[in-house]
């Protein structure tokens, strides 16, 4: 699924909405996951799953096109842990 097929499931679902609110709630929601993830917290959506971030270490990595020795440095990375009732509805099929 992609965002504007998201938007257009939104707007199917509450047809009170206009489409411009129906963007202004689902742009909400994704930036307030990622302001509280950049600021090093986490957002758990019970049944759903908890988004965090993990640490990375520094590396070294190689240039694909040269295979030059380079310096990764150290990162934070997005992290998405499934909930229990996302598990089971995966897996159920």
């Amino acid at each position: 699924m992609i965002r504007s097929e998201l938007l257009q499931a939104l707007a199917r679902e509450n047809p009170d909405l206009r489409a411009e609110e129906v963007e202004q709630v689902l742009d909400t929601f994704f930036d307030e996951i990622g302001k509280r993830l950049a600021e090093g917290g986490r957002v758990e959506l019970r049944g759903f799953g908890a988004f965090s971030t993990r640490e990375r270490a520094a590396r070294k990595g190689r240039n694909p096109r040269t295979g030059e020795a380079v310096d990764v440095p150290a990162k934070k990375v997005p992290y998405f842990k499934p909930g229990k009732e996302m598990r089971r509805l995966v897996n159920e099929g």
